[in-house]
């Protein structure tokens, strides 16, 4: 077995990690069959009663009528169930082709993607600390998400590059990922315009072609709940669907704010507004890949700042996750999710009962599964490489377990006596680098040698894990022609435009 460079993230115990998990266990099922009914009665009522507005989109306003959506004013109600016969054609599975065809991923079914935090504007690290985000930053950040092999997914907006035109900066975050990683990427949805730059840069390195049969790029948009999809949502869809590519909506609820503060109102809600996001998608085009969101998190009520890691959203993700596999839909829900501003135990604790909620739950595309801090106003390069470390414990865990001569171990017991040991026996010379997952940013020594190799912190010991992946940084390659493609269209696209700053 090749054992590979521990200092550029790789894993020293296994020789090959796959492209994305595909679960081997049980879901966690919360609900029973009665309370998912009544939950669905619920929304099927907010969908046909109250409705969601479509706003600032005509166009959009047009087609849900031309679909039979009763449309009065930018309110859309979607009566006898029609949200859901719409849904029906969303694809239950598809597979996102990444630029090195060894990384592709399938997202829906049983299969489970994971990727970095998104949109940040802050930027945090040991030696800087906390700052804006910038171009460098986002780049570094794409470089060490392709050397990371438990974050299947490149991501999208990994930190606002606050030094490039707000106008501007959409073009060098989508050539960042196709240039300096081959991993699966998200485009930009924040206007129209943007969008369709995302897609178009695909083509450039997929072919116009290609992609008119494969999903190669997705867009990942918020609603603006409670029971609104603005135009930036709406045009998103239109744009990333109608170019075959997929889309993920998710609505934005904070209990309390943006959505009542019992739990099983503000799941209804979701599933509500997700389903008329989705019905709209296959409108727009039947049968393109969509992607059900959740990002459903409770508050303090007291001062309003959001919290995570709570019960109610841990309980949240079970329950969307049930409403999603009874759709029949992919379903994206967050991840390693804290308001902890540095990498600390609040960090630690509130990341492990978000991600370990997301990961029974059986989301098919984690967003934030590492990096998140401060409720997400801050990108945290140290919590990036340890939220990814853990993320390989998880991989191993979804990945369920092989019950067979081997792992029943009957030729150990013959070889080891009673009262011996199995550290040296065959059984344990045969599978000792594959039995456990490596923690490689655990320190498992003893105090006295943690103190003789600098009585250094979990993120001290990250810093430098970071630093060090960047210096042994290797670009993936590309064709000469199709970066000099690419540059040649952002160059265009800024040319035309002047600098914008909000």
């Amino acid at each position: 077995m090749v054992k590979r460079n521990r200092q550029r993230g790789r894993p020293r115990s296994l020789d090959y990690v796959p492209p994305f998990i595909e679960r081997n266990i049980p879901y966690f099922d919360f609900c029973s069959v009665e309370q998912l009914e009544a939950i669905e009665a619920h929304v099927d009522w907010l969908l046909a009663e109250v409705g969601v507005e479509f706003r600032q989109d005509p166009k959009a306003l047009d087609i849900l009528r031309a679909g039979g959506v009763d449309v009065q004013g930018v309110t859309a109600r979607f009566p006898d169930g029609l949200a859901r016969k719409l849904c029906a054609t969303i694809p239950p599975e598809f597979t996102q082709v990444a630029r090195n065809p060894q990384k592709t991923v399938r997202i829906g079914g049983r299969n489970q993607v994971f990727a970095p935090a998104y949109g940040s504007p802050f930027i945090y690290d040991l030696k800087n600390g906390r700052r804006y985000g910038t171009i460098a930053d986002f780049n570094n950040l794409v470089k060490l998400v392709k050397d990371l092999p438990y974050l299947h997914h490149s991501g999208g907006v990994l930190v606002e590059p606050c030094d490039v035109p707000v106008n501007k900066r959409h073009l060098d975050m989508v050539y960042g990922h196709l240039r300096y990683s081959d991993k699966p990427l998200l485009g930009m949805i924040t206007a129209k315009e943007r969008a369709e730059d995302s897609v178009d840069l695909a083509k450039i390195v997929f072919g116009a072609d290609f992609m008119q049969q494969n999903v190669v790029i997705m867009g990942n948009v918020n609603m603006n709940s409670p029971m609104m999809i603005d135009k930036v949502a709406s045009e998103a869809i239109q744009v990333y669907c109608e170019a075959n590519q997929a889309i993920i909506v998710a609505p934005f609820i904070l209990g309390g704010a943006m959505g009542p503060v019992t739990t099983p109102a503000g799941v209804a809600q979701a599933l509500a507004e997700a389903m008329a996001a989705g019905a709209f998608s296959q409108l727009v085009k039947p049968g393109a890949a969509f992607v059900m969101g959740n990002f459903l998190s409770s508050m303090s009520l007291k001062s309003g700042a959001p919290t995570f890691g709570m019960p109610e959203p841990v309980m949240s993700n079970y329950m969307i996750g049930q409403l999603a596999r009874r759709l029949g839909i992919p379903l994206r829900c967050g991840g390693s999710l804290t308001a902890a501003k540095i990498c600390d135990a609040q960090a630690a604790f509130e990341s492990a009962d978000s991600m370990h909620a997301t990961a029974l739950a059986g989301a098919n595309y984690v967003l934030h599964a590492a990096g998140w801090l401060e409720g997400g106003l801050a990108m945290g390069y140290e919590k990036l490489i340890l939220d990814a470390d853990r993320l390989g414990g998880y991989q191993r865990l979804l990945s369920g377990i092989t019950v067979d001569r081997n792992s029943l171990a009957a030729d150990a017991y013959q070889e080891v006596p009673a009262g011996g040991h199995f550290l040296g026996c065959s059984h344990t010379m045969a599978n000792y680098q594959t039995a456990f997952y490596d923690a490689q940013m655990s320190d498992s020594d003893s105090y006295e040698q943690w103190q003789e190799n600098g009585s250094k912190t979990a993120a001290e010991r990250a810093y430098e894990r970071m630093k060090t992946m960047l210096d042994e940084y290797e670009m993936p390659a590309m064709d000469v022609a199709i970066d000099e493609a690419m540059l040649d269209f952002i160059g265009r696209k800024k040319a035309a435009m002047d600098d914008a700053w909000y």
